[in-house]
């Protein structure tokens, strides 16, 4: 089956300043549950709550930089970079730096509100 997604819809987003998340496939957009695909636009200053998704996230930084604080440490993922953080793992997604970032992310099963499990 062949399906071409015209749209992307607007999904809602998490954190201390207005953040733009684009779906193109997934649960949301497309009724697809095996995977999402999304391009996010955050802005400089942005962060979002701490998560323990119940998925794979893979992100390729297309600009700006992001930085993804994991019980790890801390990476800044800049633009021609890629992270992957694994299903359960504890992790939080911000833009501290001057300038805006975009990035796409792919989830693995999709992104849902009930599955990524923010910190209260």
């Amino acid at each position: 089956m062949i399906r071409k997604i015209e749209t992307p819809t607007i999904v809602e987003a998490e954190g201390n300043k207005p953040k733009k998340i684009e779906e193109f496939i997934g649960a949301v957009n497309s009724g697809t549950t095996d995977l999402s695909v999304a391009r996010m636009r955050s802005p400089s200053g942005w962060v979002e709550p701490g998560q323990t998704p119940e998925f794979d996230e893979y992100t390729v930084v297309l600009k700006g930089m992001l930085r993804v604080k994991t019980r790890e440490g801390e990476f800044d993922v800049h633009a021609g970079q890629a992270i992957i953080v694994g299903a359960n793992e504890w992790v939080q997604y911000s833009t501290p730096g001057e300038e805006d970032a975009e990035y796409i992310a792919v989830c693995l099963p999709a992104f849902t509100p009930e599955t990524v499990n923010r910190d209260l």
